[in-house]
């Protein structure tokens, strides 16, 4: 499966960022190969509004099956339904270790969004 981490930094050993719609970047990482490329998500950082449905259209574009983040607003989380990419909150330490945890089944699906929108 293709998995979305949004991340500080352009490696698997970046930490994750905790923001979806305005994180620095996306890891698109094949969970069976472990092969990955990063995608800037600059044009979102400092939007004025609009970044989580913005980066959740990306997300989709890219052909994810689900997002490890650490948390997603409702309009990003609704985009991403809409796509039919899971969200998986609350991910943390490096995007390595968050595929890691997803990989070894400790993550769990959201059924809605994890933060009030802005």
């Amino acid at each position: 499966m293709k998995l979305v981490i949004t991340a500080q930094g352009p490696t698997l050993d970046s930490p994750v960022d905790p923001r979806f719609g305005r994180a620095r970047y996306f890891l698109l990482v094949d969970s069976d190969t472990g092969s990955f490329t990063a995608h800037d998500n600059a044009q979102n950082l400092n939007a004025a509004q609009g970044a989580g449905i913005q980066a959740a259209q990306t997300v989709v574009e890219l052909g994810a099956g689900a997002v490890l983040t650490g948390n997603v607003g409702p309009k990003a989380f609704t985009t991403l339904q809409a796509g039919q990419v899971a969200v998986y909150p609350g991910a943390a330490g490096t995007v390595r270790e968050a595929v890691e945890q997803w990989r070894s089944g400790n993550s769990q699906p959201a059924a809605k969004a994890t933060v009030q929108g802005h």
